[in-house]
């Protein structure tokens, strides 16, 4: 756990109380209970379909869950919009790409920075006076977040024609760029080779360890979240089935049951990473839609 989380263990930034989500006859999420340090790097783990990224909706307002609370900083999240939990410091990235392809590295970086600035349509489009330093502003901002990403070389290049790992560094920048407290990383690392993995780790580790981000990761490569995870959830059908130090987690035999489907002959040692690759089928996918 890095100093920030440490020195923050009695004051969580994020307290997930008993939320249960359920859509007609289907429960997604069952009475889930957790809560994130200020500074922590935490993970949410789980086979397909067991409700991760229907947390991270509710955590971001697109979900309403019918009971429980998520409160942020001891504000309630149930029942705001969206746009108001943005503008509390809830950012977000996806599993798929959602990037504007015929833009550029920096254009693409500052939709992040939309809900910061303040400058109307009108003196948007005369480009004068505050809204010309206003500009300027968030664009000198736009450049250090891609030099921390190591963006820079290709600031100025259309990201359709960029690689797939630059392209989910560009994802990750622009949700930094909305100057979150809490970021939600949904896969981060999905469909990348080792080499664009490794850097997309050490990306993470970067933005929590020295710019001090909370996060909330995602993520099926087990060797990745064990490696940087402070402490760890694991779901199965959407209930809670472990909770704590990623050590832990992994040789918790209830953990080993959700992924391989039973215990027998099965070790903890024996879990590769590429025994928890996800299916071709996205988790968003099998979850149940409003």
């Amino acid at each position: 756990m890095n100093a920030a989380a440490e020195g923050s263990e009695g004051t969580p930034l994020l307290e997930v109380s008993e939320v249960t989500l359920r859509f007609g006859g289907v429960t997604a999420l069952s009475n889930v209970s957790f809560d994130v340090r200020e500074g922590e790097l935490f993970s949410i783990i789980g086979p397909n379909g067991a409700g991760k990224t229907s947390i991270f909706n509710c955590l971001n307002a697109v979900y309403r869950p019918q009971e429980g609370h998520i409160r942020l900083d001891g504000v309630e999240l149930i029942g705001k919009r969206p746009s108001t939990t943005a503008n509390m410091g809830v950012a977000r990235t996806f599993q798929n790409l959602a990037l504007f392809r015929n833009l550029d590295v920096i254009d693409n970086l500052m939709l992040g920075r939309h809900h910061l600035m303040r400058t109307g349509f009108l003196k948007g489009m005369l480009w004068a006076g505050w809204a010309k330093r206003e500009e300027i502003r968030n664009r000198v901002r736009c450049d250090e977040i891609a030099e921390t990403l190591k963006l820079t070389p290709y600031r100025r290049m259309p990201v359709g024609i960029l690689p797939y790992g630059v392209q989910k560094r560009i994802e990750i920048g622009r949700a930094l760029a909305m100057e979150p407290r809490l970021l939600l990383l949904d896969e981060p690392v999905a469909g990348m080779n080792l080499d664009e993995s490794e850097d997309m780790a050490r990306a993470i580790c970067q933005i929590n360890g020295e710019l001090g981000v909370t996060m909330i990761l995602v993520e099926h490569d087990m060797h990745l979240v064990m490696d940087i995870a402070d402490r760890v959830l694991a779901l199965d059908f959407g209930v809670p089935i472990a909770l704590g130090p990623a050590d832990a987690i992994r040789n918790d035999p209830r953990v080993i049951e959700a992924y391989l489907g039973q215990l027998s002959d099965v070790e903890p040692h024996d879990i590769a990473p590429h025994s928890l690759e996800p299916t071709d089928m996205e988790p968003s996918d099998m979850e149940p839609r409003p």
